[in-house]
């Protein structure tokens, strides 16, 4: 069987090790949400990751939903996104950029005009946000008409196509963690009674059309995407059927042949037993359907977990969000067990170099 530490080709991407750095929000970019220097460094440093997913990038204007987060919607956001890719790239390195689009999880302080957020629903989220002055309650959204769709679809085309024009090897479309995409796709949320609502088949629709049309504009085999069937974070509740839901997700995205299905197991950052799913059922349906494409676990994995479930065939690759902010060299700690730094909570989001690009390698991890 193969190894954590084995190389892996996945769609059209390969990759030197199974070791995913997940996305991680950090809200460092600089004025007009460009890419900054210092997240060139930042994300340099962490190159030795079989493959990096970006942190979390809107993909329009009004799809932004915490202050100082990176978009992919402007030539200056591009060009800023090009010495990150350039950056990883120049140590060997795999990136994807992660599309983004908040729905109901924004507040109007962030969004142009002081718009209201949109969604499924016009239901407020009981969540907050990172705006400005500080952690702050979420606005009201208003529901999205049936008509606005196809601009948001669009959006996500043109963001994938802007992602390959900045030099990323791909983009992994954020369907999780109770933003716009998962609003649509629970039951305990979504609220609509066109067709975007009330049936499974009709709550996958909006998903499947913006996954379907980045696979569309850069191909499935530079295609990735991002679920958490049961978290509950951001007010998402639990769907009447989450099994059931993300099988049905799955097989109608299986003919694009996603490169990667990047997996929250349980509660993001949190409980992996919050609520009953069978993930291995979801993962065989996967493969079965698309055997060149990766599986990606998360979530609280140690060093020894991640080696057993790619051991013995429970995932193909394993994402570690939390060890990789203080653990530039995080594979190579993990190749010879090596204790791992602790990040320091209050750098975590907005700030400098401090908590980001400060935290130390082992001095022989360029050998590894």
């Amino acid at each position: 069987m193969p190894s954590l530490f084995d190389s892996i080709r996945f769609g059209d991407i390969e990759a030197a090790n199974r070791v995913v750095m997940a996305p991680l929000t950090r809200d460092r970019a600089g004025p007009n949400q460009v890419p900054t220097p210092l997240m060139a460094t930042y994300y340099g440093q962490r190159a030795s990751a079989g493959l990096i997913v970006s942190e979390a990038t809107q993909i329009s204007p009004t799809a932004q939903g915490y202050l100082d987060t990176p978009g992919i919607h402007s030539a200056e956001q591009v060009e800023g996104w090009r010495h990150v890719c350039d950056a990883v790239h120049g140590k060997g390195g795999k990136i994807v950029l992660q599309l983004w689009h908040v729905g109901r999880i924004s507040h109007c302080s962030l969004l142009p005009g002081g718009a209201q957020p949109v969604s499924s629903t016009a239901r407020p989220a009981r969540a907050k946000t990172f705006t400005a002055k500080g952690f702050e309650a979420v606005s009201a959204p208003r529901a999205l008409d049936r008509t606005e769709l196809p601009g948001i679809v669009e959006a996500y085309a043109r963001a994938a196509r802007n992602a390959i024009a900045a030099g990323f090897d791909g983009v992994e479309v954020h369907s999780a963690n109770g933003y716009l995409l998962e609003q649509f796709l629970r039951d305990s949320i979504n609220d609509r009674h066109d067709e975007y609502g009330g049936s499974r088949e009709n709550r996958v629709r909006f998903p499947v059309e913006a996954v379907a049309a980045v696979a569309a504009e850069i191909g499935g085999g530079r295609t990735g995407l991002r679920i958490s069937p049961v978290s509950p974070v951001n007010d998402a509740g639990q769907d009447s059927d989450a099994q059931g839901l993300f099988e049905h997700y799955i097989d109608r995205l299986a003919p694009l042949r996603l490169a990667y299905v990047h997996v929250i197991e349980g509660a993001t950052g949190g409980a992996r037993d919050v609520a009953p799913f069978d993930y291995e059922a979801l993962r065989r349906r996967y493969k079965h359907s698309n055997p060149g494409g990766a599986w990606v676990v998360n979530n609280g994995y140690t060093r020894a977990t991640a080696i057993e479930a790619v051991a013995q065939g429970h995932a193909d690759m394993v994402a570690f969000g939390k060890p990789f902010i203080a653990n530039p060299d995080l594979v190579h700690r993990l190749r010879i067990d090596a204790p791992l730094t602790t990040p320091v909570m209050a750098t975590f989001y907005g700030g400098g170099a401090e908590g980001y690009t400060d935290y130390r390698a082992l001095p022989d991890a360029a050998a590894s």
